[in-house]
C-alpha cells in the first residue's frame, strides 16, 4: 500500500514519525513522508527507505498555524500542497500526523481515501501551556474549546485514530462520542537499539565514587514539575551527601532564578540539551530518574517517553501521579511515586528509594525486564501493522 504520511514541520527528526514509517517499510508498504522545509534541503530524498517529500514554507506560513482554527489561511495553503503529495505520489492511505495539518488533508483528500488520524497528544489540552496562550492577545485570538471540537470532528471523520495510551483512548472516545474499536494505542516506546546497540559515548559529566545522581531527560517548561524537585532537595542536601541533580534539557532564565534563590548551585547541574545518542549514558550515570510532571488532562493521558528510556537501562524511577505515568509504573514495580507539586512527598519517596539499595536494584531489574520483553517498538507497533493491513 502506498502510504502518504503528512507532517506539518521538518523532517527529520521526529522519532515517531520514523518508527512508524520504518515498522510499515519493513510490513511490504510503501511510505511517503509530506513534510515542510524552510531552507535549502532536498525537496526528493530517501532517508531509510521513507520516501520523502519536502514543500516550501516560510515564517509567514509558520505563524498561521498557530491561528490555523481561528483564520484559516494555513489549512487553504497546506490543502493545495497536500493535493499536490497525493496526486504525484499516487497515495492509497492518507496518515496525518497531528491535529494542525488535519484540516488541510481532510480538504484535500477528494478522492475518500481511507485516513487515519494519529494524535501525538491532546493538543488541545496542551496548548492551554503554551507561552503565547498565557498572554491576552493568545487567548482572544486563540479558541482552546474551538481546538477541541475539531479534534472531535477529525475524530469522528478518520477511517481510524491512533492515540498514545489506553487513558488517551477512554478520554477521547468518551468525549467524541465514538465507539473505542474505531481507536487504536501506538505508545511512544524505544526501539531495541537504544538499549542493544550499546557504544561509548562521551558525556560532560563524570559520577564520582559516593555520589547520588538524580536524572531528568527532557523539555524543563514548567509543568514538567522540575520546581518540585529543587525545592525538596533544600532538605534533601542535608540528609544525603554529595547530592547532584542532573538536568538533560534546556536551560532558561527562570530555571537558573530558581536554583539560585534556593541555594542549589552546587548540586544542580543543568547541562542544556544533548544528542539522544548519549542518553543510555546520562541514564548509566545516574541513580534514580525522575518524571515529576504536573496533573492535568494532557499529562494524565499520555506517557512521557523518558520513563521508558529509563526503564531500558535498568534505573529506578520515582514520577509524579499523573494517571498514565502512574498506572505503568506501579503495574510494572519500576519505581515510587509521589504527588504531584507535592515536595515534601517527593522528599519522603526520594529518602525512601535512597535508604535502600536492594529495592532501587529490583525496581530497576523490573523496569529493564518490562520493557525489553514486552514494551519495545518492534511490539507495541503490532496494532498499527495490523490497521494497515485490514486498509489493504
Amino acid at each position: 500500500m502506498r502510504i502518504g504520511m503528512i507532517l506539518d514541520n521538518v523532517y527529520p527528526p521526529d522519532p515517531r514519525v520514523e518508527n512508524e514509517a520504518l515498522e510499515l517499510i519493513k510490513d511490504g508498504h510503501e511510505v511517503f513522508l509530506f513534510c515542510l522545509t524552510y531552507g535549502e534541503e532536498k525537496i526528493v530524498e530517501e532517508i531509510k527507505g521513507i520516501q520523502v517529500r519536502r514543500y516550501k514554507t516560510n515564517s509567514f506560513e509558520y505563524k498561521m498555524s498557530a491561528l490555523v482554527y481561528t483564520i484559516p489561511v494555513y489549512t487553504f495553503l497546506m490543502k493545495k500542497k497536500i493535493k499536490d503529495f497525493i496526486l504525484k505520489n499516487k497515495i492509497e492511505a492518507i496518515h496525518i500526523h497531528d491535529m494542525r495539518i488535519a484540516q488541510a488533508a481532510f480538504d484535500a483528500n477528494d478522492r475518500d481515501l481511507p485516513t487515519v488520524l494519529d494524535l501525538h497528544e491532546n493538543r488541545p489540552e496542551i496548548m492551554r501551556f503554551y507561552p503565547h496562550m498565557q498572554k491576552l492577545k493568545g487567548k482572544l485570538l486563540v479558541s482552546i474549546n474551538k481546538w477541541i471540537k475539531k479534534e472531535e470532528e477529525f475524530a469522528k471523520k478518520a477511517s481510524k485514530v491512533i492515540v498514545v495510551t489506553e487513558e488517551s483512548k477512554k478520554e477521547l472516545a468518551d468525549r467524541a462520542g465514538i465507539s473505542r474499536d474505531k481507536i487504536i494505542v501506538v505508545p511512544n516506546t524505544v526501539r531495541r537499539e537504544f538499549f542493544d546497540n550499546v557504544r561509548d559515548s562521551s558525556i560532560p559529566f563524570n559520577k564520582s565514587e559516593g555520589d547520588f545522581v538524580l536524572l531528568y531527560l527532557g523539555d524543563t517548561g514548567e509543568r514538567r514539575g522540575l520546581d518540585t524537585v529543587f525545592e525538596s532537595m533544600v532538605n534533601l542536601k542535608q540528609v544525603i551527601p554529595n547530592l547532584i541533580f542532573v538536568v538533560v534539557g534546556k536551560s532558561s532564565q527562570r530555571l537558573e532564578s530558581k536554583v539560585s534563590q534556593l541555594g542549589l548551585e552546587n548540586e544542580v547541574k543543568i547541562m542544556g540539551w544533548q544528542n539522544n545518542v548519549t542518553f543510555p549514558e546520562w541514564i548509566r550515570n545516574s541513580d534514580v530518574c525522575l518524571s515529576p510532571l504536573h496533573r492535568n488532562i494532557h499529562h494524565d493521558t499520555t506517557y512521557a517517553n523518558k520513563i521508558f528510556q529509563y526503564m531500558a537501562i535498568g534505573k529506578p524511577l520515582l514520577v509524579s501521579d499523573a494517571i498514565a505515568q502512574k498506572h505503568v509504573v506501579e503495574k510494572v514495580k519500576a519505581g515510587v511515586v509521589h504527588r504531584a507539586k507535592d515536595a515534601d512527598d517527593f522528599t519522603q519517596k526520594l529518602l525512601g528509594l535512597y535508604e535502600d539499595n536492594m529495592l532501587r536494584d529490583i525496581m530497576g531489574k523490573n523496569g529493564s525486564n518490562f520493557v525489553k520483553n514486552k514494551f519495545t517498538w518492534d511490539i507495541t507497533s503490532k496494532d498499527l501493522k495490523t490497521l494497515y493491513e485490514k486498509l489493504a
